[in-house]
């Protein structure tokens, strides 16, 4: 599994938070199922908004990028998310970029513009079959996310930069092609390809990198192995605020430090966020924390009960909602369901315990296979 990490220009917002706690499910579910994980994620270590943001605060990009990657592991860490076998940033990996480069050019998928390499994606004849976009929605989807269409001397206006030549005040490499930075694409498909054989499993993140990320890695991972780059392309829906889209620009992100400052129970923002279906597009609110506040109380009243309850129907219940899409919401009923009868239990003087030796077994599955911690 290949999942696509943040660009640490900034905080982890709720937004980067619920795609990794999608994909920590996945992780979870596929190693209780008896399946050996090789999970590799990366980090856009070098890229145009931390540069922009570095220029911008007089401050030297790599010590933000390191700031930032320093906080991001610490959320991860809060809200329990298992860590990937291999966490890899762009730098270290330019080695692998640049020979990804240079068999595409073996491959004649590459060519120069002004000192740019870009790769042709005329070369990969199943490309149009990635999105079901038309020509003109993907061109203005390129352009908002990093592309440049319109550039003079491209082959193509979709044709995607994978090697960007020397620019005055940037950070550079020596490289065969001259000195430069890598593009985008090229650094997840080079660094999913060296950990893992064409076709992976699952090439995974936000709903946002399907196109054009993840249709580019697929056309370059083609060229590179003759083989389909994955067997599944797995995407999250973006999380809102209050019925808005949360984003950079309208300066209304959530930041999981801060909530974390503001002592805020990270497993309460793990059960919010999972509360949702992990594909669907879903809107953050105070009242969506408030009544996950409500439900984790709920949850830990019902482990801390000396009555019984169904835990085995429980788990079976558990996994067969994540066997059906990661069903968290119906996951979470199941759980609800169980913490009532076992709270109502405590009302009835008359009933005597049962099963309480279950009841350790109960907490070390919802964190095993739902990382929540009561």
């Amino acid at each position: 599994m290949y999942v696509c990490g943040i660009t640490p220009y900034d905080a982890t917002h709720l937004g980067h938070a619920a795609t990794y706690l999608a994909f920590d499910i996945i992780n979870r579910y596929l190693r209780l199922s008896g399946r050996s994980i090789a999970y590799i994620q990366n980090i856009t270590d070098v890229d145009d908004p931390l540069l922009e943001r570095a220029n911008r605060d007089g401050q030297d990009w790599e010590s933000l990028a390191q700031s930032q990657i320093s906080l991001f592991r610490d959320d991860m860490v809060s809200l329990r998310i298992l860590p990937p076998d291999h966490y890899m940033g762009a730098v270290e990996t330019i080695p692998w970029v640049l020979q990804a480069i240079s068999k595409l050019m073996d491959r004649n998928a590459v060519y120069e513009v002004e000192g740019d390499l870009y790769f042709d994606i005329s070369t990969d004849p199943q490309f149009a079959s990635y999105t079901t976009l038309t020509q003109e929605e993907q061109i203005a989807i390129f352009a908002e996310r990093g592309g440049d269409p319109n550039r003079s001397g491209k082959r193509h206006p979709l044709d995607c930069l994978i090697w960007r030549g020397k620019r005055e005040g940037e950070p550079e490499w020596p490289s065969p092609f001259g000195p430069g930075r890598p593009g985008w694409h090229i650094e997840c498909t080079a660094i999913a390809l060296e950990y893992l054989a064409a076709p992976i499993s699952i090439q995974g993140g936000g709903s946002d990198l399907h196109f054009p990320h993840h249709s580019m890695c697929a056309a370059e991972g083609r060229v590179l192995t003759d083989k389909d780059f994955a067997k599944r392309f797995v995407h999250t829906g973006m999380i809102g605020l209050d019925g808005e889209k949360m984003s950079k620009s309208k300066g209304n992100l959530k930041f999981v430090s801060v909530m974390r400052n503001d002592s805020i129970d990270p497993m309460a923002l793990r059960i919010a966020l999972l509360s949702g279906h992990y594909r669907t597009d879903r809107s953050w609110s105070g009242e969506l924390l408030e009544r996950s506040q409500v439900r984790l109380a709920h949850w830990r009243t019902a482990l801390a009960s000396p009555y019984g309850g169904d835990s085995a129907a429980l788990i079976r219940e558990i996994i067969t909602a994540l066997s059906d899409d990661l069903n968290t919401p119906q996951a979470f009923r199941a759980i609800d369901r169980w913490a009532d009868t076992r709270i109502a239990a405590l009302k009835d003087s008359a009933i005597t315990s049962d099963n309480v030796g279950e009841i350790g077994q109960v907490a070390r599955f919802l964190d095993a296979a739902l990382g929540i911690a009561l």
